[in-house]
Formats: structure tokens, sequence, C-alpha cells
């Protein structure tokens, strides 16, 4: 496969089991996280690993976090969180270590995690290793980003849920690229995409 190849492969796979990445094959992805761009050499990025018997303990974490923002959450959404966040063969908590007062707005910092998370997730393609970024209003709890080693002003990005994918599946169709590509000559652009 050639790295064109790969990166036009990779799609979000949530159906995961054992093995997770070893600690060489993980420290060779995070590795490629390194190579994000940086404006100013912040490196915002900061990856907690929860594996093992700790799956649990922060599935039960998310569980209050969830409950302490919507005190009403759906039992079979609680469970669903419960289940997930405690039997994934890894979780990889995105962290933005975060510089308010920095002549680098926060939106550049934060935009590194970002490109750092999506060098993350071709890397475990790469490696032949599956993973998905999950979010939700969990990641604005700063109850639950302290509990992980992140207090404010650092806040959560989301989880990556990585492991070996269950079954080979056909990456999903992705749609066209002009749609969402114009050139400009002097007058704003529109995009095919935007007419749907």
């Amino acid at each position: 496969m050639t790295p064109m190849d790969m990166l036009l492969s990779r799609a979000s796979v949530d159906t995961l089991i054992e093995p997770a990445p070893s600690a060489d094959q993980l420290s060779e992805v995070l590795a490629a996280a390194m190579r994000a761009p940086d404006h100013g050499k912040l490196r915002p990025w900061r990856y907690i690993l929860i594996e093992g018997d700790a799956r649990p303990l922060a599935a039960e974490r998310v569980i209050a976090s969830m409950l302490r923002l919507d005190a009403n959450a759906p039992e079979f959404k609680l469970n669903k969180r419960r289940q997930r966040f405690s039997t994934m063969p890894l979780v990889i908590a995105l962290g933005m270590h975060l510089r308010p007062d920095h002549k680098i707005p926060l939106w550049e910092q934060e935009m590194a995690v970002a490109a750092a998370t999506m060098n993350v997730l071709n890397a475990l393609h790469a490696k032949g290793f599956g993973g998905i970024w999950v979010s939700g209003d969990i990641t604005e709890d700063p109850v639950l980003a302290a509990e992980l080693g992140l207090p404010a002003p650092h806040k959560l990005a989301g989880f990556l849920f990585v492991g070996t994918p269950a079954q080979q599946c056909e990456p999903p169709r992705r749609p066209d690229p002009a749609q969402f590509t114009a050139s400009w000559t002097g007058s704003p652009v529109s995009f095919s995409a935007d007419k749907e």
C-alpha cells in the first residue's frame, strides 16, 4: 500500500477488539503526533492512556460527568458509555495543555491538538489498528478533565478508542473533493457542497 492509498483508505472504526498497540507500536504512533503543525512550538497535546483495570474506573468517572451535566441522562446512554469505556482495548484521553495568555491564540493551540490527533489516527491505520475519536459534552466538563490530570485552563479534546478492527470493512464512500474546492479570482467563491 502506498502512503496515499493508506490515507485514502482510513476510516473511523468503533468495533474494536484486542490487541491494542504494544508499547513500542504506541510510541511510534504517538511520535507521528509530534509532526503536527504547532505554531510557537507550544506542544499543546497531552495523551492519557487508559487501559486494563483503569478502564472501568474511567468509565465511572465519565458516567459521573454525564450525570453532572444532565441529571436526567437516559439510562441507555449511560450504559452505552459505561460499556464502551470499560471494554475498548485502549482509551486515550486527548488533552489540550492550553496557554491562554500566550501570544499564540487558543484556537491555534486547539487546532494543533486536532492536527496531532489526526496524525495518531493515520498512524494507527498504517500499523493495522483502528480507532475512533469520540467527544460529546463531557469534554467540556472541567471536573472530569481535572480528574484525568488536566486542571483548568487545560481541557479535553475527546477520547480515542483504539484496538484491532473486529472485521475488515470497505472504507465508506467519501464525497468528491471538488464539491468543497473553489478557485478565488477576486470575488467571493461558492461551493457546490453548499448548494445541496
